[in-house]
C-alpha cells in the first residue's frame, strides 16, 4: 500500500513538473480577417488548429487582429511570427518587422500576405518584403475555382519536407503566379512546386483561370532569413449561390498539415 501511494505521489508530482516547464516556443499570430470569405474562412481555421497543436506539440500560440502591437518590443517575445492573411502597412510596424527578421526571428506567411498587384516596372511600396524577402515580386495571376492540386517535393533534405510523401495531394486552394521565376534567385530555396499531373489545374469560366503548363512554386524558404511562405490559404467558399457556406479547409489535410507542423516546429525551434 506504501509503495503503491508512493508512486502514485511520484506520478503527480512528475505530472506537475511538465505541466510547470515553459513552452518550447512562442507564435504570435498576426491576421486582418476583414476581406474576402475565403481569406477570413482560413483565419478561423487556423485560429482553430494551431491551438490545438499548441497544446500537442508544446508551444505558444497567441493571436490579434491589433497590428499596433507589431513593435520590435512585442515580437521580441516570440520565437515565430505569422502573417495568416494581411501584412503591416504602417511603415513604422514594417520597419520592426525587417528589424526582427534581420535579427534572427522567424516567420511563416500564407496565401494573399503576399499580394501584391503592381504594373510593371512600378516599384514595390514594400520592395524589402516583396522582392528580396518573399523574392516573388507581384502578383501575375491565379487560378479559379479553388481546386486541389499534386504537390512535388523540390528539396528532400530541408527539415521542411521531412517524412513527407514525394508527391500529395492538397485541399483546394486558389494558387498564385508571380512576376518573378524563383529558380533564378540564389537566395530562395523552393520547397515543393505544383507537378505536372496537376494539369488541367483549375476550372475557369476563364481560359486564363486554367493553367495547362509551366513551373509554380508553392512553398519557399530564403537562406537569409528563418522563413517560410505558403502559397496555400484559401478556402473553397460558394460564392455562386451567395450562400458564403464553406465548402473546403486547408488545415483537414494530412500532408498539408505534417508540411506546416515540420515549418513551424523547425522555425520555433530556431534551427536555420
Amino acid at each position: 500500500m506504501k509503495s503503491t501511494l508512493l508512486l502514485l505521489g511520484w506520478m503527480f508530482l512528475s505530472s506537475l513538473d511538465v505541466a510547470a516547464k515553459p513552452p518550447h516556443f512562442r507564435v504570435i499570430a498576426f491576421y486582418t480577417a476583414k476581406n474576402d470569405a475565403a481569406h477570413i474562412s482560413f483565419v478561423h481555421e487556423a485560429n482553430r488548429w494551431f491551438p490545438e497543436m499548441a497544446k500537442k506539440y508544446g508551444f505558444e500560440y497567441d493571436s490579434t487582429n491589433d497590428w499596433s502591437k507589431m513593435t520590435l518590443a512585442f515580437l521580441s517575445q516570440y520565437q515565430v511570427v505569422l502573417f495568416l492573411d494581411t501584412r503591416p502597412e504602417d511603415s513604422a510596424q514594417r520597419a520592426a518587422f525587417r528589424r526582427y527578421m534581420e535579427q534572427g526571428g522567424g516567420w511563416m506567411g500564407f496565401h494573399f500576405v503576399a499580394f501584391a498587384l503592381t504594373p510593371s516596372g512600378v516599384p514595390q511600396n514594400w520592395d524589402w518584403y516583396h522582392n528580396q524577402f518573399i523574392g516573388a515580386g507581384s502578383y501575375v495571376s491565379n487560378t479559379w475555382r479553388p481546386t486541389s492540386a499534386i504537390l512535388r517535393v523540390e528539396d528532400k533534405r530541408h527539415p521542411v519536407t521531412r517524412r513527407l510523401p514525394a508527391r500529395f495531394a492538397t485541399a483546394p486552394n486558389e494558387w498564385y503566379r508571380w512576376s518573378k521565376d524563383l529558380r533564378q534567385d540564389a537566395d530562395i530555396d523552393i520547397l515543393l512546386a505544383i507537378d505536372s499531373s496537376s494539369f488541367p489545374l483549375g476550372t475557369g469560366p476563364k481560359p486564363s483561370e486554367i493553367w495547362h503548363s509551366g513551373y509554380y512554386p508553392v512553398v519557399w524558404t530564403n537562406k537569409k532569413y528563418r522563413m517560410v511562405y505558403f502559397n496555400m490559404g484559401h478556402n473553397d467558399i460558394d460564392y455562386e449561390h451567395k450562400t458564403n457556406k464553406e465548402l473546403s479547409f486547408t488545415l483537414a489535410n494530412a500532408a498539408e498539415d505534417k508540411l506546416i507542423l515540420n515549418s513551424l516546429l523547425w522555425l520555433g525551434r530556431g534551427s536555420h
